[in-house]
């Protein structure tokens, strides 16, 4: 007799634990990119699913601000009744980044990839007389020159003007004005020659 109590007992909760557990009853979860979030609460309510907000990812332009880019699990699997999808959002912009100090008077090799490791891209490369060559003496953004610490969005364009390394910058007029003393001189020897 106690045994069969036993097997009786075992065989009840195991029924209770399967109908209580709902092991035979899967939702295939739906595929949420691109969606707003009203639109991923309504389709979660349909399916008896919640969700959980895990982060805002970087800015992505190919996605609607305020949509799923990821979700976890994965579009297709399998769960349960009232499971948790866990989703990451698309910011609504790109974020700001400041521009670091001690880029002027830098070289370009060194200028450039740290511009890029913070984001932006770089734009068109201009120059200017100096005595050096290729060491970034100015920065801008739509023709207005940056200075260190400002902020600009991710993924802007920030133009380099690059010494030229022919003669010392700001010296062009003075060098001139020499070269033609110069010629002056030349002119009044040739005079007195004859």
């Amino acid at each position: 007799m106690a045994v069969l109590a036993v097997v009786l007992i075992a065989f009840i909760m195991l029924q209770w634990l399967d109908y209580s557990t709902r092991q035979d009853q899967r939702i295939t979860v739906p595929n949420l990119e691109r969606l707003s979030l009203d639109k991923v609460d309504e389709r979660l309510a349909e399916l008896e699913l919640r969700r959980e907000i895990l982060d805002s990812a970087n800015y992505n332009p190919d996605f609607p601000p305020y949509s799923v880019i990821d979700q976890v699990p994965l579009p297709g699997k399998e769960v349960k009744e009232n499971r948790k999808i866990y989703l990451t959002l698309n910011p609504s912009g790109f974020t700001k980044v400041e521009i670091p100090e001690n880029l002027i008077r830098r070289t370009r090799r060194q200028v450039e990839p740290t511009l890029r490791s913070l984001g932006f891209e770089i734009g068109t490369i201009s120059y200017k007389p100096d005595v050096a060559k290729d060491v970034v003496l100015e920065m801008r953004h739509r023709g207005q020159l940056l200075e260190p610490g400002m902020k600009l969005m991710k993924t802007s364009k920030i133009d380099l003007v690059l010494a030229d390394g022919s003669k010392r910058y700001g010296m062009e007029d003075e060098e001139d004005s020499i070269a033609e003393d110069q010629i002056i001189n030349d002119l009044e020897e040739e005079e007195y020659d004859f």
